[in-house]
């Protein structure tokens, strides 16, 4: 299992770097990613450091890349993923990439800008344009004959007007009447009216109409709807009037010629300029695509060496810095065993850089505590995240993640317990296990399918272990298989089952007939008999509390054994004596003798014997109230001689209470004492100190903080009741086992006799029309209800399982992770940075 088990030794390490080869050095370090750095400066500020305007120089080159990035998705280009990981760039060719990003954003924003000029003079141009085809319309009209409407619900009032007027181009051509033309956003043409009317008083005359087509707006690109207007007025204050409540409207003046020929001829020049700026527009928008394709097809290696280059210099604003300035020294946490691999990458960043001075990599005794690191592969990556989720292992202490990977599915599957429901879902994740180059390639945003996917190899074994128990429960969506037959079958000699069967629902079978019940025990599973009978559920609850109990003490066991491996590991001999021995034998003397019981009464124990069968919650009671009653059947016993050993293994339980609450805390104060009197027998050299200078650790072993016997023996005793109580309500809690299992089961069995059920009682067409149309919501609710719901239930449930039941037996969970220097992790981090 190797450094799954424990994590690896680590060992801090000081490292010397010439000042040139450093940037190579880490770099190599980085694709490596076996070495965790730590920070020298912590009290320097981030801006006061010797590499911050190499950092600044890398966000203003990230801040350049998500520009051309922001400016290609604009287009809808795609990005090309080539799946290549490139070196980090040497520091010379930081320059380079500085010159291209800032030629290429330079470029951008010219074509930008330029772009934006030539919209909006195609704008103004194809505004005047409209402007001069629907004023030809106004000018057209022989007089202001009927009423203005305007949108105020005033009536019209053209007093001052002439009335009399031939027409509108003879009033302008006598100068007698000016005018202003124009464009405005459509929904502003309301209030623009009204605004008119009433401080203009009525003395001016409003015409507008629409333009069909919109318009690009040049600097959003977004597509409005504008509308045409032109407004006749007399005299120079009207004017000046119209002109500013045009402006306060946001409205655009247009130029318009009072006779025709002069607006024909406008027109006229008008189209020829629109046709001009389409070529020009066009062969911009052509230079523009060309930048940014060219620019996409690198944009995501330029994010990657990016990343690369400014976590290089964020790592070296860490080191120190020597008085010569030639050097940098630096400490890290590195694994043992891979301190050859570390010494070959600090030699290729040596050569890579051309110093001829080699780096140095000095193993440093420490006694800060090591940070926990355990490899992992795609596979075991998610039971070590369940146990980091809990508490990160404290240094070389016992990993349960290896142990979750059989533990974890299998109980599991003991609340899914469906082999139907286990087919579905172990399915489900063998597609995605088959297909997940293809799937990891899309990188989905969506969080939850993310999960699923993540826990794609859990939820396969979770679905297999599921199919397993659903076959020994005999359990396929709420129906049962009758592979080997029954075991049970009513005797022809005593039932007349022509007329008997036919006539009575219920039939109560007699165990103890051999021709009734066989005897023998099902081959494998359970017998499919119990899914017709009465008592099912009472048969269930039986058989599954005590199969959870069973399974829970085991796993309480097992965590306990391991627990002695962690005192053998540190020979924590003490511990061994005080702690383990106290619980293994409070455990073993309540819930093994149970477990013990348990199996005694199924195989010594059946239905043919005579008298009453004993009874384990009532024998388990007795034992600790010390009460036997006389009742033949409640006073049933096991075996002989059961009340002698039971008061035994009681003394043994109450016993185990006072040796782990009492022993631990005297022998550590002992031991202390002994120290203390060692220590004053020592003698006392000229200048009044001690002849030798003690290192170690006090007796109590911790931080070499003072000797206190009470807080010890606080701790202890919490230790203790957490322990004895502990023990009682983690193996009823493992009785979630047999309560998720029997929920299960019944919601698929509501499932079926409510909806798919129905389909069967039709026959012929009308049931097979019946079984397809209720096929679709039984198929439905099985995946929400007991697919979904109920399987992330029992998920929850393993969970807790797992970090409160199991682990608290051995596990402490004080640890740190290990976070080495990866390229790899940092580009993953700032994954939504980089083009998809």
């Amino acid at each position: 299992m190797g450094s799954l088990y424990r994590s690896e030794e680590m060992t801090l390490c000081q490292l010397f770097l010439q000042a040139e080869a450093a940037y190579a050095c880490v770099s190599e370090l980085g694709e490596l990613g076996l070495v965790q750095f730590r920070d020298l400066n912590p009290n320097v500020n981030a801006f006061q450091r010797k590499f911050v305007n190499e950092v600044r120089r890398c966000e203003e080159m990230q801040r350049k890349l998500r520009f051309l990035e922001k400016e290609i998705k604009k287009d809808g280009i795609p990005t090309l993923d080539t799946g290549e990981n490139p070196d980090a760039p040497a520091p010379r060719e930081m320059i380079d990439l500085e010159a291209t990003f800032e030629k290429l954003e330079n470029e951008m924003k010219e074509v930008n800008s330029n772009a934006e000029a030539l919209k909006r003079n195609f704008l103004d141009l194809t505004e005047l344009k409209h402007i001069l085809r629907k004023t030809q319309s106004f000018f057209d009209e022989t007089s202001f004959a009927g009423s203005i409407d305007f949108s105020g619900g005033e009536s019209d009032s053209t007093a001052v007007l002439p009335q009399a007027f031939g027409g509108v181009a003879a009033i302008v051509a006598a100068g007698n009447l000016g005018f202003v033309a124009g464009v405005i956003l459509r929904e502003r043409i309301p209030a623009f009216e009204r605004m008119l009317w009433r401080a203009c008083r009525g003395n001016v005359f409003l015409k507008q109409a629409e333009i069909e087509t919109p318009l690009e707006d040049p600097v959003t690109g977004d597509q409005v709807n504008k509308s045409v207007f032109i407004i006749f007025f007399q005299g120079d204050q009207l004017r000046t009037r119209v002109k500013k409540i045009c402006e306060g409207f946001r409205a655009t003046l247009y130029p318009c010629p009072e006779t025709q020929a002069e607006r024909r001829e406008m027109s006229l020049g008008v189209m020829t300029r629109i046709e001009d700026l389409n070529t020009v527009l066009s062969q911009t928008q052509d230079h523009r695509h060309r930048v940014l394709v060219a620019a996409a097809k690198n944009i995501k290696v330029w994010f990657i060496k990016v990343h690369k280059i400014k976590a290089i210099y964020h790592t070296l604003n860490m080191f120190n810095l020597d008085v010569t300035q030639k050097c940098l020294i630096s400490e890290c946490w590195c694994p043992v065993r891979d301190l050859e691999k570390i010494q070959m990458a600090l030699r290729r960043g040596t050569e890579r850089s051309g110093s001829s001075v080699p780096s140095i990599l000095n193993r440093m005794e420490t006694k800060q505590a090591p940070p926990t690191y355990n490899k992992t592969n795609k596979f075991t990556e998610v039971f070590q995240g369940i146990v980091d989720s809990y508490g990160v292992a404290t240094y070389l202490e016992v990993n349960p993640a290896p142990f979750a990977i059989v533990s974890f599915p299998f109980l599991f599957s003991l609340m899914f317990g469906d082999a139907g429901h286990g087919i579905l879902m172990f399915f489900a994740a063998l597609w995605m296990v088959v297909c997940e180059k293809k799937l990891m390639q899309q990188k989905s945003d969506n969080e939850i399918w993310n999960i699923f996917f993540g826990g794609r190899y859990i939820i396969l074994l979770m679905g297999g272990f599921s199919m397993y128990a659903g076959l020994m429960y005999n359990d396929i969506y709420s129906k049962s298989f009758n592979i080997f037959g029954s075991a049970w079958y009513p005797d022809p000699a005593r039932y007349n089952l022509t007329e008997v069967l036919a006539h009575h629902k219920d039939m109560t079978l007699d165990p103890t007939n051999n021709t009734d019940y066989n005897g023998n025990p099902y081959p494998f599973g359970m017998d499919p008999v119990w899914q017709l009978s009465e008592n099912k559920i009472s048969w269930l609850n039986s058989f599954k509390m005590k199969i959870s109990v069973i399974f829970g003490v085991s796993q309480m066991f097992f965590g306990v054994i391991l627990g002695l491996q962690n005192y053998k590991y540190f020979n924590n001999s003490m511990s061994i004596f005080c702690e383990f021995m106290p619980q293994m034998l409070f455990l073993m003397c309540i819930f093994g003798y149970l477990i013990i019981l348990i199996f005694y009464k199924w195989i010594a124990i059946d239905a043919t014997m005579a008298g009453c069968a004993p009874s384990l919650l009532i024998d388990l009671i007795n034992m600790f109230l010390y009460n036997y009653p006389t009742d033949p059947c409640a006073s049933a016993e096991f075996y002989s001689g059961q009340k002698s050993f039971q008061t035994f293994l009681l003394l043994l339980v109450a016993a185990c209470i006072p040796w782990l609450l009492l022993t631990k805390p005297l022998i550590l104060r002992r031991m202390n004492k002994e120290k203390k009197l060692a220590e004053d027998r020592r003698p006392v050299t000229e200048d009044g100190e001690s002849g030798t200078h003690d290192q170690g650790k006090p007796a109590h072993g911790e931080h070499g903080e003072e000797f206190d016997f009470g807080e010890i023996f606080v701790h202890q005793c919490i230790h203790t009741i957490e322990y004895c109580l502990g023990c009682i309500s983690h193996t009823a809690s493992y009785l979630r086992l047999w309560a998720l299992s029997l929920a299960h089961a019944e919601l698929s069995e509501v499932l079926w006799n409510m909806v798919l059920r129905n389909g069967f009682t039709f026959n012929g067409y009308a049931g097979l029309i019946g079984i397809f149309i209720l096929f679709t919501p039984w198929a439905c609710l099985t995946i929400a209800i007991l697919l979904l719901m109920e399987g992330l239930s029992a998920f929850l449930h393993t969970l807790r399982l797992h970090w409160v039941e199991f682990q608290s037996k051995f596990y402490k969970g004080e640890g740190y992770l290990f976070e080495p220097f990866l390229f790899d992790k940092i580009i993953e981090a700032h994954a939504d940075e980089v083009p998809k």
